[in-house]
């Protein structure tokens, strides 16, 4: 298979949690390492056994079981946040490779359960420990699982070019704030210069 249509093939094996559990930032470039021959099969706690042996029917490779050293499989899972402690500093909301966490600075934050891939990646940076992970109960089907999994594939695409763009926007910020300075500099030296240039031949008219 050509390089980006076997990236393509493991990416949408994969179960787009986004987690980064694997080593890698994301689903997509886990696939690009995966294809390379750069990382294991056995690398994904959240898709477990059955994301295993998908990838090694599709790379034509012997499975082996999961990893543990990259983090145990577990029931599917969304965050929740204790509204009441929540404080506003948007530490989860940076964390959240989905884009699937509400709020602003000093305002309560709520999770878009529909959204959340239950990558945990909140947890950590959370100051009160107001974010736990409640086990899904119900069942969801291979239908419903494929779905989600291409919305936070969606998602996940959408942050990462959100976040490019916000880059740019801030450099072409700065470099236009940096421009205008070095023009009242100029137009400082200057004025300084002709002040001098008439006082100078004030003097010499005077003279």
């Amino acid at each position: 298979m050509e390089g980006n249509h076997i990236v393509e093939k493991i990416d949408s094996i994969l179960p787009q949690t986004q987690c980064g559990k694997c080593s890698y930032n994301g689903c997509k470039p886990y696939a690009n390492a995966i294809s390379k021959g750069e990382a294991e099969i056995n690398q994904c706690p959240p898709g477990g056994e059955i994301v295993i042996r998908a990838l090694a029917e599709l790379m034509n490779v012997k499975y082996k079981p999961l990893d543990e050293s990259y983090g145990i499989s577990k029931p599917k899972a969304v965050a929740f946040i204790d509204e009441d402690t929540c404080i506003g500093c948007t530490f989860c909301i940076q964390a959240c490779p989905v884009d699937a966490i509400l709020g602003a600075a000093k305002h309560m934050h709520t999770i878009i359960k529909k959204e959340c891939t239950g990558c945990e990646l909140c947890l950590e940076p959370c100051p009160v420990d107001c974010i736990t992970m409640p086990e899904i109960k119900e069942i969801i089907s291979d239908d419903i699982a494929n779905k989600e999994a291409n919305i936070a594939r969606k998602r996940n695409n959408f942050r990462i070019l959100r976040l490019e763009r916000e880059i740019i926007e801030r450099a072409e910020r700065n470099a236009k704030r940096k421009l205008e300075s070095n023009k009242g500099e100029k137009a400082k030296l200057i004025e300084e210069r002709r002040v001098e240039i008439a006082a100078a031949a004030s003097g010499a008219n005077n003279g």
